[in-house]
């Protein structure tokens, strides 16, 4: 009896140090410094053909799963210039004015796109839909617009898209703090954003009632923050691939939440929101999650299906329809992941609408696979963000 006891407890601690081996890569690829570039070599002259040979892939490598927040889903492919939409492409910062007394705070950069088509005879009278976006960590707002491809979209459809780009002064890996317990409550970066958004409307012709915000991984926890914090200044909210509100606190607890979610808190967090905010509006969401995604595992949007439905307090017979839609050919010119659908109404309005797409790793539904963190394979995430924002607009 005592041997396989002890050969079971020795696995158990095999186990054990492998997770927390796992753990402190995934914090170092997170949250750690960004490493030095080594020193380019001078190049030498050679009448011999160089040969690059691609760089191999070590099987069980502990860090191939968290791949997406350091390097590519896949080798990048060689990347076809398309022009560029014909709107304009600004760049601003936004500023808070210094306190009495105090020296001036810290800068947020951000890029707008205003599209070129002329306004429609609705959006001359009331200003156009202002949709802002927020990047995942090691990405740029520029990237990120360039992998959705948002802006094309926002050309055809008239919205203004608003990109904040995190510093990397705040962060080495330009990720927004979601699991600080200050930006949850409306601190930090929060306001910054809030800011951009303010001196965005006042500046260019912008419909109040119709501003939306979304993102992605790190960006979609942020987006999740300002909307809880200032449900009033939206129309709706999109997450793709983002962690549960409410919890983390630390780098060790985010860890715990991208992988195990947080289920002790994530009721909990929505009543603190909802006490502070006796009138909190109703806020329509619309949740996109990868079922392959090991960076963020799919709990999360579990977690999140509930923190919505309790947001905004969904009657017991709320109607919940279901499809689910096929996937097309891996290999094909138009590959395809299938994916459920999920809708939660109210009356004639769906206030809660859920995408579970199957095989979509921790990367952005249908964009562009040349860049870092985006999936060719539809579904067009930034097409169902559009469809959905088109439907609401805030009373």
């Amino acid at each position: 009896m005592v041997k396989p006891a002890t050969k079971w407890l020795r696995g158990l601690l095999r186990a054990g140090k492998a997770q927390q081996r796992t753990a402190t890569k995934l914090a170092k690829v997170l949250f750690g410094p960004v490493p030095a570039k080594p020193k380019a070599q001078p190049r030498r002259k050679t009448a011999a053909k160089t040969v690059v040979k691609p760089r191999a892939r070590l099987a069980g490598d502990a860090l191939s799963s968290l791949a997406p927040f350091a390097t590519p889903l896949s080798p990048p492919r060689a990347r076809k210039r398309l022009a560029p939409p014909p709107g304009k492409w600004l760049a601003a910062h936004y500023a808070p004015l210094p306190e009495l007394g105090q020296l001036p705070g810290r800068r947020l950069p951000y890029f707008l796109y205003l599209p070129d088509k002329a306004p429609s005879a609705a959006m001359r009278s009331r200003g156009r839909p202002l949709l802002v976006m927020l990047h995942g960590c090691e990405q740029s707002a520029t990237q990120f617009a360039e992998g959705t491809r948002m802006n094309r979209l926002a050309e055809r459809k008239g919205y203004a898209v608003l990109y904040p780009q995190q510093s990397l002064r705040s962060h080495a890996r330009r990720c927004w703090k979601w699991y600080d317990k200050l930006t949850q409550d409306g601190g930090g970066d929060v306001r910054l954003i809030v800011g951009a958004i303010e001196q965005v409307a006042a500046r260019y012709a912008i419909d109040r009632a119709r501003i939306y915000i979304c993102g992605i991984s790190a960006g979609a926890g942020m987006a999740h923050i300002v909307a809880l914090n200032h449900p009033h200044l939206f129309a709706a909210l999109g997450l793709h691939s983002g962690p549960v509100f409410g919890a983390g606190h630390n780098l060790i607890g985010a860890l715990q939440v991208m992988q195990h979610g947080a289920a002790a808190r994530a009721d909990a967090a929505i009543d603190e929101v909802l006490a502070r905010q006796p009138a909190f509006p109703r806020l329509p969401a619309i949740l996109l999650q990868g079922q392959a995604d090991k960076v963020v595992r799919p709990i999360n949007q579990t977690q999140l299906v509930r923190q919505c439905v309790r947001v905004n307090r969904l009657p017991a017979d709320t109607v919940v329809t279901a499809q689910r839609l096929p996937g097309g050919a891996a290999g094909g010119r138009n590959p395809a992941h299938a994916y459920a659908l999920h809708d939660y109404q109210v009356g004639k309005q769906v206030l809660l609408r859920v995408a579970q797409v199957e095989h979509l790793e921790h990367a952005w539904s249908g964009g562009d696979a040349s860049l870092p963190f985006n999936d060719k394979a539809k579904p067009d995430a930034s097409k169902m963000l559009l469809d959905f924002f088109a439907s609401h607009r805030r009373a």
